[in-house]
């Protein structure tokens, strides 16, 4: 990456009616390697399979997942990403119990965790109660910050 310190929107440019990534990529397709200069938004898949990426993810900033198909539980390892400043795992089917690692994160400034299928009661902490709607959308989910029924 060019500038590590740059916000997560300052990533996005806007040019008339295409939406780009700024940042390039080589990708390996089939066999073939491609140049992206620039990412159109509108990718609906990436695979970045077999690009030899290494190391941990503890320098992770920003994670955004949302509106995929993603079933199963949320890994507790999330709660090991200690300088993660947003998480968007919206949309998806994850299930099960949110893991109380998350509710630690103490750099974690932006949370949405809605429209899932999430149960049990919401780990308190840290900034979990400050965050806007983070949780609607998942009926089996209780206690604070949700009203009550």
């Amino acid at each position: 990456m060019k500038d590590k310190a740059r916000s997560a929107s300052q990533y996005m440019w806007v040019n008339n009616t295409r939406a780009t990534y700024q940042d390039s990529i080589t990708v390996v397709m089939k066999g073939y390697t491609i140049e992206l200069v620039r990412i159109l938004s509108v990718f609906t898949t990436i695979d970045l399979s077999r690009n030899f990426f290494g190391g941990d993810l503890k320098l992770l900033k920003g994670l955004n997942l949302s509106h995929n198909n993603l079933t199963g539980k949320i890994p507790s390892s999330v709660g090991n990403l200690t300088n993660l400043e947003w998480l968007d795992l919206s949309s998806n089917k994850l299930n099960g119990e949110i893991p109380r690692g998350l509710a630690d994160l103490t750099m974690l400034s932006w949370l949405n965790l809605s429209n899932n299928h999430l149960e049990g009661l919401i780990p308190q902490g840290r900034q979990f109660d400050t965050f806007n709607h983070p949780f609607d959308g998942n009926p089996r989910l209780c206690g604070y910050p949700l009203p009550k029924a």
